[in-house]
């Protein structure tokens, strides 16, 4: 996340299977890919779903951290310097990536889609969400929401009250 958080947008699992599903709708009227890589963690339920959708049994991982601080997907959270944990394997890179799918929850800054396209330049680089800042980097995503705005994962939540958004309770 870059800049100041003003927004938190909250996504349910079934709005985030609804909009994971809406990214394979796109991607179904593209060439067929032969192989997905899925980038950890975001990117992993999406990749499920997706896979699923498009028929695709080569899913290969890329695994990325880029966000500082404690685990939790938190706000406070700041987004750092990149750091490869596991390349994705040899053949995936045959071709530049061409025919490969790369899956991520979110574009936020585009760090990690440039990481992605300097090793697989010819793959076709897919989230479910972008931000103004990452839509550039991405081929193909679904959802935009504004810069400054925290998408709260469903695998980042747990039910609790929410305050209403005018700060006034009845």
């Amino acid at each position: 996340m870059s800049g100041p958080i003003d927004k938190m947008f909250p996504v349910s699992w079934d709005q985030f299977h609804r909009d994971a599903r809406a990214l394979a709708w796109r991607l179904s009227g593209l060439p067929p890919f032969s192989s997905m890589v899925a980038v950890t963690r975001g990117g992993l339920a999406p990749a499920a779903i997706i896979a699923r959708e498009l028929g695709l049994r080569i899913i290969e991982t890329l695994c990325v951290a880029s966000y500082s601080g404690g685990e939790g997907g938190t706000p406070e959270q700041a987004q750092g310097g990149l750091k490869m944990l596991k390349p994705v394997a040899p053949f995936i890179l045959d071709n530049g990536g061409a025919s490969v799918l790369v899956v991520d929850d979110l574009a936020d800054t585009g760090a990690t889609a440039r990481l992605i396209r300097a090793s697989l330049p010819r793959a076709h680089i897919a989230t479910v969400y972008a931000k103004p800042a990452g839509r550039p980097f991405v081929d193909t995503f679904v959802t935009e929401v504004s810069q400054d705005t925290w998408i709260n994962f469903p695998w980042d939540l747990h039910l609790s009250f929410a305050p209403p958004i005018g700060g006034a309770s009845s």
